[in-house]
């Protein structure tokens, strides 16, 4: 879905694009690579979040949300793997409540 990543200006808008449509997709969760890394806007499409949501989670004190990597003051990003155990361990199962 995501695959191949690049993040310096190496990938067009309209193909970011197509990924963001294209993680809105029920399996978007399943189909995260553990070892990639996503933008925001990649990570907020696939929790079915808005952006601004991960933005004021990574701001609130202390943090909320999945781990995340500031690469510069406006550069974040998220690794697969962390997402996926973020998700994992937010999930409520009320059968086994």
């Amino acid at each position: 879905m995501f695959g191949k990543r690049v993040f310096d200006g190496g990938k067009d808008l309209d193909d970011r694009t197509i990924d963001v449509v294209q993680a809105t997709r029920p399996d978007a969760v399943a189909s995260l690579n553990e070892n990639d890394w996503y933008t925001t806007e990649e990570v907020a499409a696939v929790l079915k979040v808005d952006a601004s949501s991960l933005r004021r989670w990574r701001t609130a004190s202390p943090p909320q949300g999945p781990p995340f990597v500031h690469l510069t003051s406006r550069v974040t990003r998220y690794l697969g793997a962390d997402v996926l155990a973020y998700v994992r361990r937010n999930r409520i199962d009320p059968a086994a409540a």
